[in-house]
């Protein structure tokens, strides 16, 4: 059915994006509130944009035919980083389709609140014999974000139910209050603790990711302050929970 609406066109990207952005618009909902559909933009917008009836949260879509690994090429680096840094970030949708089927195998929802600097790759600039000789653009790196705030919406063809996606959502929502200056330390240090793989973990433990951070972060010169502060920010979340002194425990 979604198949026939690229018989029209030659383009093996057209297609794709007529297709997409279709089924997106059937499908899309808005985890942040009720809203069971999503809204095409098309004033002054790119295509691939929506947005919520109800609450106006802004969705971007990306998809592809490959697999969705560590990196999704993105934009304007310099585009993309200012958005972080100004809060105007756009919650994404990372989607993986079957060209032969054009089935949807994997949806990954990622917030807008949940992409810390470190996420975003700069690419080489464009050579000077390219149409936008020059243009940096970057990829974004899923590694570098929570694993909480990588919601999978969508896996292996089977849609995980509303509720789920919706409840997943709004155990990171808390991460949206942080004050943005603070925002990217603790994105940072939550992304460090969870590759620990312990559920239970000392403040020495977190001292050991110092030189991780450090690269990150390479400026700062009280790794270990810092640590201590955003493990109490991200108990004040509810994404951590403060066993005893010194002690922590994964939710």
């Amino acid at each position: 059915m979604m198949g026939q609406l690229a018989v029209t066109y030659k383009s093996a990207s057209q297609r794709a994006r007529v297709v997409t952005e279709a089924w997106a618009e059937d499908n899309l909902f808005c985890p942040n509130c009720t809203s069971q559909k999503l809204t095409r933009l098309k004033n002054n917008a790119r295509v691939n944009d929506f947005a919520c009836p109800i609450c106006n949260f802004w969705y971007q879509l990306k998809s592809q035919q490959t697999s969705i690994g560590n990196y999704i090429p993105d934009g304007a680096y310099a585009t993309m980083m200012d958005a972080i840094k100004n809060g105007n970030a756009p919650n994404f949708y990372f989607m993986h389709y079957d060209l032969a089927t054009w089935r949807v195998k994997k949806l990954i929802l990622v917030p807008h609140f949940a992409f810390p600097a470190s996420a975003i790759m700069q690419r080489k600039p464009l050579s000077a014999t390219a149409r936008r000789a020059g243009w940096v653009g970057c990829n974004i790196s899923l590694s570098h974000i929570p694993v909480e705030a990588r919601i999978v919406v969508v896996d292996n063809t089977v849609a995980l139910p509303t509720e789920e996606v919706r409840a997943k959502f709004q155990l990171v929502k808390p991460l949206a209050m942080i004050d943005i200056k603070e925002r990217n330390w603790t994105l940072d240090v939550l992304n460090a603790i969870r590759t620990l793989g312990k559920n239970i973990f000392t403040n020495e433990d977190a001292y050991t990711l110092v030189p991780q951070l450090k690269q990150q972060h390479p400026h700062n010169l009280h790794i270990r302050e810092k640590i201590r502060q955003k493990l109490q920010v991200l108990r004040e979340t509810g994404l951590l929970i403060h066993v005893e002194r010194g002690r922590w425990r994964i939710p």
